[in-house]
């Protein structure tokens, strides 16, 4: 008769190490949508924007400072998949207390699609039983963006 191996009753000592390569005082700081707004624009890919749709998710720590821009997928002309535990796992990766989600429309429409409500209060509410509070939630384009918060719609 085989004998079990009885290590699968032993919990696997885990680590959680946080490296980063830019001082905090480097780090820029969000105070508004429109800085959102700005850094968003800076860092999207200026080939794609008006192409295909993007999520990313903007990380921040308790001072508002940036921990980075993580892309959270790439879709088509009308929309992308979004998943809450790649928001959530990269979140907490960066040890961030908060976030901005955000997506472009290829079409350069800022209206928000029911699907940009639902994942915006899906996001909202996950984070908030994880204490990351969801800042807001921008739509944005090459020429303009529409806030969630700026709007009451958050």
């Amino acid at each position: 008769m085989e004998t079990l191996n009885q290590n699968w009753q032993t919990v696997c000592e885990i680590e959680l190490i946080y490296k980063t390569q830019v001082k905090n005082s480097e780090r820029p700081q969000i105070k508004s949508s429109k800085d959102a707004y700005k850094l968003a624009l800076s860092a999207w890919d200026h080939n794609k924007i008006e192409f295909f749709e993007q999520f990313k998710v903007l990380l921040m720590n308790q001072a508002y400072k940036v921990l980075g821009i993580y892309e959270i997928s790439s879709g088509g002309i009308a929309g992308t998949v979004v998943d809450l535990r790649l928001i959530f796992s990269a979140a907490l990766k960066a040890n961030a207390t908060s976030l901005m989600i955000i997506h472009n429309h290829p079409s350069g429409n800022l209206t928000a699609s029911e699907a940009d409500k639902q994942v915006t209060r899906k996001v909202k509410e996950a984070g908030r039983l994880l204490d990351i509070k969801l800042l807001d939630s921008l739509i944005i384009t090459t020429e303009s963006y529409y806030s969630f918060a700026d709007e009451g719609a958050l």
